[in-house]
């Protein structure tokens, strides 16, 4: 079995008394510490929040179209092209 890695870091955060006995009364319902309960949630929601920024998953069928779409060449959009070369907003001399 692993063992759990060191807990060496710690993490201050301010709250109002409300948020503070909210929390608590959430951590005795999970029969857990406080500290527990606030680092599991957190966890919990740092994990939901980078998912689909981490991995995504596609069939056979899926991933072949995939990597198609990676190897070709570059679709022509001369309407991106114009935009990219008119002067923006902050060039100066617009009209805005």
């Amino acid at each position: 079995m692993a063992r759990p890695a060191t807990r060496n870091e710690k993490l201050y955060l301010r709250l109002s008394s409300e948020a503070k006995r909210l929390l608590k009364a959430a951590a005795i319902i999970a029969n857990c510490t406080l500290s527990e309960f606030v680092l599991g949630s957190a966890l919990t929601k740092a994990n939901e929040t980078l998912a689909d920024r981490q991995t995504f998953v596609l069939d056979a069928q899926r991933w072949t179209e995939f990597l198609a779409a990676l190897d070709a060449p570059p679709r022509d959009l001369p309407r991106m092209a114009r935009l990219l070369k008119a002067p923006g907003f902050f060039d100066g001399g617009s009209d805005r």
